[in-house]
């Protein structure tokens, strides 16, 4: 497959490593000379250096013959016109646009992105995914990372383990004879920064940072096990109102159970835009590293905080001042996965990813066949993947305990129907079964081969 990338920062850097290392031909497009010239070094694509949106640099980076264009690059409008130059000058089939302004989300100009007027066939739209992710942490709040497959029927966990976690030293193996009604496999495990695909003879230790994908019916009942509990939110203090804590207050307006938000912003400007598009959050306009002020949205009554700045050290300083409070739990927004090691020590109890979030959400748009979901884990370091099992896939009509799959890969769940079952040993895999992979990221092509996804890309 060949495949033009504009934008070589991180979410197209991030994409083209993935694509790269996947035997794919890729061509990275960026105005950037120092951005382009990181990713040849770095990895096994072409670069070149201009506007992606002119349509003689389109033609140098090999549109003519591109199967997908995905414009990645920091500017709405460039992205916009990019794919229109795509689709006008060179038919490439396939365009994916990254679309950051809220204007253009809305739902009453969809008429816009017709074929025939603005060719875009997929918009990923970063602060949308972001409050989403913030929504789903917010769900589970004794969990650091959580992410929905299967239609909502099952849920991938992170979990870290505390020193009065019930099952610590005792081997996997022996945790699926003791629960072996419950629909949950710990498919990853994080120990000292190393992120790997347990054995059943593996044991778990405090410390350790878990994966576990269960059915959402088993949700309540995996935390349990795993020594936490489950509280319901019902206030929360968002620290942000830009584009995400915006998303994330009028998803929480529109929810039945209600929950009392307020909103912390320092511009005025974007306070009263916020304060106008919404009716029952209270917006407070100042400074959410202000200890009064923080106070004054009665932070220390809170369940929780939610800090979306569009600055990573805002974020964590936010979340250290707001638990140091009284709040029980901080979600900190971080760009930059270097800091993600902080989050432990300065007691912050989960994290959303921008970058990884709007990666995954590209992933599951541009991967082969019938790939249905995918969540980039870590600092893109594994992946889960929801996939339809092909009458062709080597899988298909074998028992679990008889494929050959590679040592960083578990089958984490399985869906027959509308069905979740649990993926043990003498189950059978069937044409049509929908299956999810945790799998280490040089694992990948290897999965891909074994579901056979090449056979059906578009």
């Amino acid at each position: 497959m060949k495949v033009i990338i504009c934008g070589a920062g991180q979410v197209g850097w991030q994409i083209a490593r993935h694509l790269s290392g996947e035997k794919n031909d890729v061509t990275i497009v960026d105005v950037d000379g120092d951005l382009v010239r990181r990713a040849t070094d770095t990895l096994d694509v072409t670069g070149i250096e201009g506007f992606a949106s002119h349509p003689d640099v389109l033609d140098r980076a090999g549109a003519r013959d591109a199967d997908m264009i995905i414009a990645a690059t920091h500017s709405d409008e460039v992205n916009m016109v990019t794919c229109q130059v795509a689709h006008s000058v060179f038919n490439v089939t396939r365009k994916i646009a990254r679309l950051r302004a809220s204007a253009y989300m809305d739902g009453r100009y969809d008429e816009l992105y017709r074929r025939d007027h603005l060719p875009i066939d997929v918009i990923i739209s970063p602060e949308r995914e972001v409050a989403e992710a913030a929504l789903q942490r917010l769900a589970a709040p004794a969990t650091f990372d959580t992410e929905s497959f299967m239609g909502g029927r099952a849920q991938l966990l992170g979990i870290a383990l505390d020193e009065d976690c019930p099952v610590l030293n005792t081997p996997l193996r022996q945790l699926s004879e003791l629960f072996s009604t419950l629909r949950a496999i710990v498919v990853g495990i994080r120990r000292e920064d190393n992120l790997f695909a347990p054995e059943p003879g593996d044991q778990l230790f405090a410390g350790d940072q878990i994966y576990v994908f269960c059915h959402s019916e088993d949700l309540t009942r995996s935390l349990e096990i795993f020594g936490k509990t489950t509280k319901k939110q019902e206030r929360v203090v968002i620290v942000g109102g830009g584009n995400v804590g915006l998303g994330v207050a009028k998803a929480l307006e529109a929810r039945t159970d209600r929950i009392r938000a307020k909103i912390i912003e320092r511009d005025r400007a974007v306070a009263e835009a916020a304060a106008d598009q919404l009716s029952r959050t209270i917006v407070l306009l100042g400074d959410g590293m202000d200890s009064e002020l923080l106070l004054e949205a009665a932070i220390d009554r809170a369940d929780a905080v939610l800090a979306v700045t569009d600055d990573d050290k805002t974020n964590l300083l936010v979340s250290v001042r707001a638990k140091s409070a009284g709040c029980p739990m901080a979600i900190a927004l971080v760009n930059d996965p270097t800091l993600v090691p902080l989050m432990a020590p300065l007691d912050i109890d989960a994290y959303i990813n921008p970058r990884a979030t709007t990666v995954s959400s590209i992933l599951r748009h541009i991967r082969h066949g019938r790939v249905r979901a995918v969540y980039s884990i870590g600092d893109n370091e594994a992946e889960m993947i929801e996939a339809q099992v092909l009458g062709t896939s080597p899988l298909s009509g074998r028992l679990i305990r008889d494929i050959e799959f590679p040592e960083g890969v578990l089958v984490g769940g399985l869906m027959r129907g509308d069905k979740v079952l649990k993926p043990v040993g003498d189950l059978k895999i069937e044409e049509g079964d929908v299956i999810a992979l945790f799998c280490m990221a040089k694992d990948v092509p290897e999965v891909e081969r074994l579901l056979q996804v090449s056979v059906d890309f578009f």
